[in-house]
């Protein structure tokens, strides 16, 4: 692995990807596998003027073991205290920023009780509301990246030994979030500036609703919310703090209509979801909820998620996604929806973002509902784009708009 590139991925990570600014406290997540970059991340903090770093290790292992162990009631039962050590932060003096990183096993928990899982994670989600609140609302600067560990590693290149798929997947990881290049803060602020003119001209038309068609049989019509508006690339808290919440992001992405969805979808690549893989998935909607699912594996996982609560047949999302992105152009399956959702478009079964709504972080969740925007407890993107896929959007004067045509951008 390149040192220079490695320093260079943390401090673009910090200073770019969360943005912290003088004053702040950074608080960092991170496997334990991901010590040494987590440390980087936190020396780059300091020297861009942080205040504190607050660090929590994550450990999957450790995590297995519960789910294996544990009782359900004692895995739900998540105290108040767990809430209030992130809000302590966020109403501290100076603020807070927070960086996510990641290296799951795509099959952490693989052959465990995927239901006692679920509602366990459901337990911790919903103990969490008020912090979700604040990422959700954009009302703090947040950023996700990712490092390897070794068998996620190793699910992405099997067929290497494990510290040359280690070393490989350093590499995609640089070049897909544009370090590789020497500059990645000028490659980015490139980066932000076409997708800010495409959410632009797709802001511009004013859109009701889009058809998506691919040759693998996907049938799709999307309707938005009343006063959909897109965003992408680079957010901005309200006290004017830049920040990109995943690096990489390739992205374009809107609220659909919670009643509006109909026709038959299919996924384009593995979906991680719960420490395991669910393959081959397609799903169709009436009237905005999923009335029919399945998969080539995994079928019985996808519809726990499905049932986790009144929201999570639903989406709350919609991402257009070019095939010429780097992650498709790279012809990696990274088996983390981090990436994998950069390489295509996709949906999200479960909660919207208020920002996708004009005035929406300044609305009640009732309010939020009345204009289309879903609610659960839950968000989870799959990939359904294809590089045959074509998108027909309905302007707001009534006019049909080819969108997509064979994959890429057709405006």
């Amino acid at each position: 692995m390149d040192g220079e590139l490695f320093k260079r991925y943390a401090e673009f990570a910090v200073r770019v990807g969360v943005g912290v600014l003088p004053g702040q406290t950074l608080m960092i997540t991170a496997p334990i596998e991901a010590a040494e970059f987590a440390r980087c991340c936190a020396q780059a903090a300091f020297e861009a003027g942080a205040r504190d770093v607050h660090l929590r290790y994550e450990d999957e292992k450790l995590a297995r073991i519960r789910y294996q162990n544990a009782t359900e009631e004692a895995l739900c039962d998540v105290k108040p205290w767990v809430e209030r050590s992130y809000l302590d932060y966020v109403e501290s003096a100076g603020g807070t920023s927070i960086l996510h990183i990641l290296g799951e096993d795509p099959e952490a928990f693989l052959g465990l009780d995927a239901d006692k899982i679920n509602r366990a994670r459901q337990a911790a989600r919903s103990a969490l509301k008020t912090w979700r609140s604040y990422t959700m609302n954009d009302r703090v600067a947040w950023s996700i990246v990712a490092v390897p560990t070794d068998n996620w590693a190793k699910k992405v290149f099997p067929g290497c030994a494990q510290e040359q798929a280690v070393e490989k997947l350093w590499q995609a990881i640089f070049d897909v979030c544009r370090v590789t290049g020497g500059d990645p803060v000028a490659a980015w602020r490139q980066h932000i500036e076409t997708c800010t003119a495409m959410k632009e001209k797709l802001n511009a038309l004013n859109l009701r609703s889009l058809h998506f068609t691919s040759g693998n049989g996907t049938d799709l019509t999307v309707g938005l919310a009343e006063g959909a508006v897109w965003e992408g690339a680079a957010s901005t808290t309200p006290q004017g703090q830049r920040f990109i919440a995943n690096v990489p992001t390739e992205e374009v992405f809107t609220a659909p209509h919670r009643h509006r969805v109909d026709g038959v979808v299919y996924g384009t690549r593995p979906y991680v979801y719960n420490g395991d893989l669910i393959e081959d998935l397609w799903v169709r909607f009436e009237q905005g909820r999923v009335v029919e699912s399945g998969a080539r594996r995994n079928a019985a996982l996808l519809k726990t998620l499905l049932d986790t609560d009144e929201g999570s047949r639903s989406i709350g999302e919609v991402a257009l996604v070019p095939a010429s992105s780097p992650i498709n152009r790279s012809g990696l399956l990274f088996y983390n929806t981090l990436f994998d959702e950069n390489a295509a478009c996709h949906i999200a079964f479960g909660d919207g973002y208020p920002g996708t709504v004009q005035g929406g972080t300044e609305l009640t969740q009732e309010e939020l509902l009345e204009r289309g925007v879903n609610h659960s407890v839950v968000h989870e993107d799959v990939m359904i784009g294809a590089a045959d896929t074509r998108i027909i959007g309905v302007a707001g004067d009534g006019r049909r708009v080819t969108v997509f045509e064979d994959g890429v951008w057709a405006l």
